[in-house]
């Protein structure tokens, strides 16, 4: 039987005891990367089975090929993307992906492209490992978010030796088209650079867009690339700390065999169980949040053009985040969308700034929830800018 989303409340979503309800006690929570649609039939069940089992120990081989045959069942069924389950490790999450690639698969320092308005911990951890970081802003052209690949180019010849891909984007929400990620592999191979591509929100993706993974638009493309996967965000399993790395060359793998043992020590047992439960069983549950994911995304979208029409808003083609430019907004001198937001709309969103410096003026908003309690953050951010405009 079809869930009815609606009918979740935000007493029951508080009492959860999630972040994104806790954080901010006084405030609808719309900023962390969370849903609020409890879990997927398939994966409780397979969660609730383990438990009573007792399967809370070390994970396995047995489980590790098991989530490598399904994480690679999902992607041949659902992108056409065909890959050999040996190529799939797992990993806690695809920021330790991230990691592992800094830290094993590229020299020391490598400076790294990083498209922005960027996912908020990426520079850090970039900086945090000794990586100089060369930010390249997107460009809006024809109403759509694309890369700047001049600017990559330019960034590439300049030393870089990385580029940080996120596809479908975070936080612009755009889903890159094939062409597009040609075209970046033939600028990346030219000067002999590599991409991370963190496809985390690739089962997130509305009408109209289809996922494209990037290493599967060239050979070029998947030797030089490490690929993330992870059904965290499309089943909401983001605390279980499992994530998938797929090696697309040799030399990648083989280091892989040497550093597992420590490289792969975060990821969870549970997580894995739950991880393969999502990709085998969880295709039903997850189409039918799609579409309500879609419903609240057209929602956002009006909403924004008559209530906050000064406010630039892109559709976005896939995640569930909306990513709104602010600048034009009637706000006071020295306040930020988002803390204006917060304290007096009482609606906690992702400030725009902690996304690079193309993301200033900017606020990021999550719609993955009931959708009343998203008219209620809706009504409460207009009436707030309503008041300013009233002189207030």
């Amino acid at each position: 039987m079809p869930i009815d989303f609606d009918q979740i409340d935000e007493a029951g979503l508080r009492a959860a005891g999630g972040l994104k309800w806790t954080a901010f006690p006084d405030c609808i929570g719309a900023f962390v990367a969370e849903m609020d649609f409890g879990l997927a039939p398939p994966v409780a069940a397979a969660l609730q089975e383990a438990v009573a089992r007792g399967r809370t120990g070390y994970p396995t081989p047995a489980l590790s090929r098991e989530l490598a045959q399904a994480c690679a069942a999902w992607q041949a069924g659902r992108y056409g993307w065909q890959v050999d389950p040996s190529r799939i490790q797992p990993v806690g999450d695809v920021l330790g992906a991230l990691e592992i690639m800094l830290a094993h698969f590229l020299p020391r320092g490598t400076a790294v492209v990083l498209p922005t308005p960027a996912y908020m911990p990426f520079r850090p951890l970039l900086e945090l490992h000794g990586h100089r970081v060369l930010e390249v802003p997107h460009l809006l052209q024809d109403g759509r978010w694309r890369m700047d690949l001049a600017g990559i180019d330019a960034a590439l010849a300049g030393g870089a030796g990385l580029v940080l891909l996120c596809n479908p984007q975070n936080p612009l929400g755009c889903v890159f088209e094939a062409d597009e990620l040609r075209a970046l592999a033939e600028v990346v191979e030219r000067h002999g650079a590599r991409v991370f591509s963190d496809e985390i929100h690739a089962p997130l993706v509305y009408p109209g867009a289809r996922h494209v993974p990037y290493a599967s638009v060239s050979d070029a493309a998947a030797r030089h690339c490490v690929v993330a996967v992870s059904p965290s965000k499309g089943w909401n399993l983001a605390g279980l700390k499992c994530a998938q790395m797929v090696l697309g060359n040799d030399q990648d793998l083989d280091r892989w065999r040497r550093i597992a043992l420590v490289a792969g020590h975060g990821v969870a047992g549970l997580g894995m169980i739950a991880a393969t439960a999502a990709w085998r069983e969880g295709g039903a549950w997850l189409d039918g949040v799609l579409r309500y994911l879609d419903g609240n995304r057209q929602r956002v979208s009006r909403w924004m053009a008559t209530h906050l029409p000064e406010a630039r808003f892109v559709a976005p083609q896939g995640t569930y985040l909306a990513w709104l430019d602010c600048r034009a907004l009637p706000l006071p001198a020295g306040t930020t969308a988002a803390a204006l937001f917060r304290r007096r709309a009482r609606v906690a969103l992702t400030d725009g700034r902690e996304c690079g410096e193309a993301g200033a003026g900017h606020v990021r908003l999550n719609f993955a929830m009931p959708r009343p309690v998203l008219d209620e953050a809706l009504s409460r951010m207009a009436d707030a800018i309503a008041t300013l405009r009233g002189g207030a």
